[in-house]
C-alpha cells in the first residue's frame, strides 16, 4: 500500500467571492507545485451547491506536510494567498488510501487495446522466433523450455491488465525475475530484444497508434533495464512484490 496521505479541505464560499477565490488560489498552486513533499493536488466544485469546494492534495507523508511543508517558505507564501479564505473552512483532514481502489472501464485497459490473449500470443509467437534466430539474442535463450512463449504471453497480458494468470499459475514478479538472476545480460542485447519485440509487434498485428506503442515500449524499457540488472553477478533479489500493471502514462487513447 502507498505510504502517501491525502488532504481533503472543504470550503464554504460565497457565490460573490469565487472568482477571487479561484484566483488565489491559482496563484498559491504555484507553491504547491514547487513543494517536493507535494505529489499532486486539484480544487473541485460542487456541481449542485456552487459555494461548495473541495481541495484535494496529496502528500508523500502526513509528517513530510505538517514537518516539511508547513515550515517552509513556500507555506508562508502559500498561505498569504489562502489567509482570506480560511474562516470558510468546514474541514481539513489527512486520509490514507486505503487497498479499495482500482479503474472504471471508461479507458480501457492496454491489454484490450491490444486485443487480448489472442494478441499477446501472437506477439510471443513471432518474437521467439527472431529470438532463436537472432545471432546476439539466440545464446541468452538457449535450451528455452517449449512453453517459454505462452508464459511470456500470459505475463505481458497481466502487465497490461490484463487477468492475473500468470501470477496464479506461475508465481508472480519473483518468479520471472528469478529467470534472469545470473545471465549477464548485456546493454546490446537489452537494446535488440527492445527492437525485436518492436519488430514482432508490428508483424503481430498489435496497434501501431502512437499512444499505445510509446506505453508499449515504456513498458520494454523499464523491464530490460531491470532484467540487466537482475542478471549481473552482484545482483540482490528483490522481495516478493504483484506483477507491475502499466497504464497509458500521459497519453490515454485517442478517439477522434
Amino acid at each position: 500500500m502507498t505510504t502517501s496521505t491525502v488532504e481533503y479541505i472543504r470550503y464554504r464560499i460565497p457565490e460573490d467571492r469565487s472568482a477571487e477565490f479561484l484566483a488565489a488560489y491559482t496563484k498559491a498552486a504555484a507553491q504547491l507545485a514547487a513543494a517536493p513533499q507535494c505529489v499532486d493536488y486539484e480544487l473541485s466544485r460542487c456541481e449542485e451547491d456552487f459555494e461548495h469546494y473541495v481541495l484535494r492534495i496529496t502528500w508523500t507523508s502526513t509528517e513530510d506536510h505538517l514537518e516539511g511543508f508547513r515550515k517552509s517558505e513556500l507555506f508562508e507564501d502559500f498561505l498569504a494567498e489562502i489567509r482570506p479564505y480560511v474562516a470558510h473552512i468546514e474541514e481539513m483532514r489527512h486520509y490514507k488510501p486505503t487497498t479499495v481502489r482500482g479503474a472504471g472501464a471508461s479507458v480501457p485497459t492496454l491489454y484490450a487495446w491490444a486485443g487480448g490473449t489472442e494478441a499477446f500470443t501472437r506477439l510471443t509467437e513471432v518474437f521467439y522466433d527472431k529470438v532463436l534466430r537472432d545471432d546476439l539474442l539466440a545464446p541468452v535463450f538457449e535450451g528455452l523450455a517449449p512453453e517459454h512463449a505462452e508464459h511470456v504471453a500470459l505475463w505481458l497480458g497481466e502487465v497490461f491488465g490484463g487477468p492475473s494468470t500468470y501470477s496464479e499459475t506461475q508465481g508472480g514478479h519473483g518468479h520471472m525475475v528469478a529467470k534472469h538472476m545470473g545471465r549477464g545480460i548485456t546493454e546490446p542485447q537489452r537494446r535488440r530484444w527492445v527492437n525485436l519485440l518492436q519488430d514482432a509487434a508490428d508483424e503481430a498485428g498489435l496497434p501501431t497508434d502512437a499512444e499505445f506503442r510509446s506505453a508499449f515500449v515504456a513498458y520494454a524499457e523499464w523491464g530490460t533495464r531491470l532484467a540487466v540488472y537482475f542478471s549481473s553477478p552482484d545482483a540482490t533479489p528483490p522481495a516478493e512484490q504483484p506483477v507491475p500493471r502499466w497504464g497509458w502514462g500521459s497519453a490515454p487513447p485517442y478517439r477522434p
